[in-house]
């Protein structure tokens, strides 16, 4: 009986050796990631001034988005509602802009259940020429 545990726990050892030194040789010829700048990143080593931050809450079918810029350039947001029911109209809100220091509610709706909701972003002028003022609206 003694002879077959340690016949047995030899077996194991040597099994998980061998399936250990497989796996590592398996990780260390394993290709590097490569370090590629997406395509969104932007073009200058300093990050990019654009975007508002935006929340989304769910109460029931009902979706309400609540974003707020804090960049000086106006950032255009869609709401869009994805519906839990096959029969339910999926919806996307018209664009609304929220400029510089600004605040925006977009509600959307399903007659049921929300399966999801995000916001888009998009500028709403052209970035501005490196060294160039931002403009000023109103004046």
């Amino acid at each position: 009986m003694r002879a077959i545990r340690h016949g047995f726990g030899a077996f194991a050892s040597v099994a998980v050796l061998i399936t250990g030194t497989a796996v590592a040789t398996e990780l260390r010829d394993a290709p590097a990631p490569t370090e590629e700048l997406s395509a969104t990143a932007p073009a200058t080593g300093s990050p990019e001034d654009f975007g508002a931050s935006c929340r989304t809450v769910v109460e029931g079918s009902r979706v309400t988005a609540h974003c707020s810029n804090p960049y000086p350039r106006t950032d255009r947001v869609r709401l869009h509602v994805e519906c839990d029911r096959w029969w339910d109209v999926d919806s996307d809100s018209a664009p609304v802009e929220v400029g510089p220091a600004d605040y925006a509610r977009v509600t959307g709706r399903c007659w049921k259940e929300v399966r999801s909701a995000w916001v888009t972003h998009q500028p709403a002028d052209p970035a501005p020429a490196p060294g160039q003022p931002l403009p000023v609206r109103g004046s």
